[in-house]
C-alpha cells in the first residue's frame, strides 16, 4: 500500500480513496489488529510480474520445507501416508468440480459416491445413518451437542476434561448465544482416562455428554459403557468423538451405547496443508428424532417412476436455505464431498484386512516409541498410565521441556505440542504422536536428540 501511495499524485489518491468511501488510507486497516500490521515497508521496488515472482521464490527458499523436518506433532490431525491412487481420484473433474447434486438426474455418479461414503461411515462407527459430511470434526462436535439440545429440551452440557481443547472453544463458541450451562467432567491424572465419580455427581439433568475416544492424550477410554449408561439413565444423550482410524482396532462406538458420533475425516486419505482441508464425519442412531435434527445432508438409495431402475438422491438437507430459516438444524451451507470422495476411495483402497493392518503398525509404532524413550531416567513416557493409541504424554523429569524443544527445532525436529497453555496443570508435558509414517529409526532418532538435547 505505501509503495502504491509514494507512486501516485495527491489528486489520485483522492480519486481513489473516495471511491473506496474512505477519507485517509489509514481507514483500511480499522479492523486489523495493530499486532499484525508491519511497522516496516516490504521494500519490494517498482518491477514487472517475472521479477516480483523471481523475488519471492528466491526469499521461499530460504524456508525450511515440511519434507526436511520430522515431525511428531498430531493432536487432532496425525501425518499418514497419502496414497497416489487417492490422489489421482479425488482430481478426476467429475469429481473436483461438482457442486451440490441438486438435480438427481444429472449427479447420479456423485450421488452414488457420497452414498457408500455414508455406507462406510456408518460400517466404521456402529451407527445406522450418516450423512454426507461437515466441515471439520471440532464444528461436527457443536453441532452434535446443538441437536442433542434440541432433542431433548434442556440445556446442560457435559463435555469431557480431555477432549481436544479447540473442539471445546469451538463447542462453546456454538452454545453461547443459546445461553447453555456447560460443565466438565474431570479426568484421572495418573490414567489420563474420564473419571466417572465426577460425572455421577455432575450427570443430573444433562441433555448430553461428550467425550472422545482415544482422548486428546491418545488415552483408549476403559469406561465409555459405564458412561454411556450413566447418561442414559438421567435421559440424556451420549456423544463420542473418534479417529476413524482406532476403529480398526477399538470397539465402535456403536456397540457400547453412543447416539451420536462425529470425528475427523481427514485422516482418511487428506493431505496435511497446513491444518486442512478437514472433513467432519457425523453419524447417528437410526431413530427418527434424532435423524430429522440431523445437520447437514443425506443421501439415500431409491427407484425411479417405473421401480426398475436403482437411483441415488438427497433425502434430508434440513439447511436455511430449503425450508423456513428457524426450522434448519444447521447453518452449515455446504459441506466436504470432495474429502468425502477422499476418505471412500481411501477405504476402499484399503479394505477391512488393510485398515486393521495399519491401525496394528500404528499401535506398535507408537509403543514402541513409548518404550525407547521410556529408557531415558529424565523422562516419564507415557506420563498417563492408561493404553493408548498412536499418541501418548510425555513428562520431562529434571530439565526444561521449552529448552529442550527449541533445541529440538533447531534440529529439524518437532517433537509434539506443549500441552501446558491449553492444560496449565500439565507443565513440563509434551504430547508426541506416531504412526505409520514414523520409521524405528525416526523413533530413535528423536529418543536420541531428547537425550542431547538436556
Amino acid at each position: 500500500m505505501a509503495n502504491f501511495v509514494e507512486g501516485c499524485s495527491s489528486d489520485r489518491l483522492k480519486e481513489v480513496l473516495g471511491r473506496a468511501g474512505v477519507k485517509d488510507i489509514e481507514d483500511f486497516y480499522t479492523d486489523v489488529p495493530r499486532k499484525v500490521i508491519l511497522d516496516r515497508d516490504l521494500s519490494i521496488p517498482p518491477a514487472s510480474e517475472m521479477d516480483v515472482e523471481s523475488y519471492i521464490e528466491s526469499a521461499l527458499e530460504r524456508n525450511r520445507v515440511l519434507g526436511e523436518c520430522l515431525i511428531f506433532l498430531g493432536a487432532g490431525l496425525p501425518p499418514h501416508y497419502l496414497p497416489a491412487a487417492v490422489e489421482a481420484i479425488v482430481s478426476r473433474s467429475e469429481f473436483y468440480t461438482a457442486y451440490t447434486p441438486y438435480q438427481p438426474e444429472m449427479s447420479q455418479g456423485m450421488l452414488q459416491a457420497l452414498f457408500e461414503y455414508q455406507s462406510m461411515i456408518c460400517d466404521l462407527t456402529g451407527m445406522d445413518v450418516a450423512n454426507s459430511s461437515m466441515y471439520d470434526w471440532a464444528t461436527a462436535a457443536a453441532e452434535a451437542v446443538r441437536m442433542a439440545i434440541r432433542v431433548k429440551g434442556n440445556k446442560k452440557v457435559l463435555l469431557g476434561g480431555n477432549i481436544g481443547p479447540e473442539r471445546k472453544k469451538v463447542i462453546r463458541t456454538y452454545l453461547n448465544p443459546l445461553e447453555v450451562e456447560v460443565q466438565e467432567v474431570g479426568y484421572l491424572h495418573d490414567i489420563g482416562s474420564i473419571d466417572l465419580s465426577d460425572l455421577e455427581e455432575k450427570v443430573g439433568g444433562s441433555c448430553c455428554l461428550y467425550l472422545e475416544n482415544p482422548n486428546f492424550f491418545g488415552v483408549l477410554e476403559r469406561e465409555v459403557s459405564k458412561a454411556a449408561e450413566l447418561v442414559h439413565s438421567q435421559g440424556g444423550l451420549f456423544i463420542v468423538g473418534v479417529d476413524p482410524i482406532s476403529l480398526a482396532l477399538v470397539k465402535p462406538p456403536g456397540e457400547y451405547g453412543a447416539d451420536i458420533v462425529v470425528g475427523e475425516g481427514q485422516t482418511l486419505g487428506g493431505a496435511l496443508n497446513f491444518g486442512g482441508p478437514s472433513l467432519g464425519i457425523f453419524a447417528c442412531r437410526g431413530e427418527q428424532p434424532l435423524v430429522r435434527q440431523m445437520p447437514g445432508r443425506i443421501i439415500g438409495m431409491t427407484t425411479d417412476l417405473s421401480g426398475s431402475q436403482r437411483g441415488f438422491t438427497m433425502v434430508l438437507q434440513t439447511r436455511e436455505q430449503h425450508i423456513r430459516r428457524e426450522h434448519a438444524t444447521s447453518n452449515i451451507c455446504s459441506n466436504e464431498a470432495l474429502m468425502a470422495i477422499g476418505a471412500l476411495s481411501y477405504l476402499a483402497l484399503l479394505g477391512s484386512d488393510g485398515l486393521r493392518k495399519l491401525g496394528l503398525e500404528i499401535y506398535e509404532r507408537s509403543h514402541y516409541a513409548g518404550r525407547r524413550l521410556s529408557e531415558n531416567p529424565n523422562l516419564k513416557a507415557p506420563n498417563f498410565s492408561g493404553d493408548f493409541f498412536q499418541e501418548f504424554t510425555i513428562m520431562f523429569e529434571g530439565f526444561s521441556l521449552h529448552r529442550a524443544f527449541e533445541k529440538l527445532v533447531g534440529r529439524g525436529i518437532v517433537p509434539g505440542l506443549m500441552l501446558e497453555r491449553d492444560f496449565p496443570q500439565l507443565e513440563n508435558i509434551l504430547l508426541s504422536c506416531f504412526t505409520e509414517v514414523h520409521s524405528v529409526e525416526d523413533i530413535d532418532r528423536l529418543a536420541e536428540a531428547i537425550e542431547e538435547a538436556r
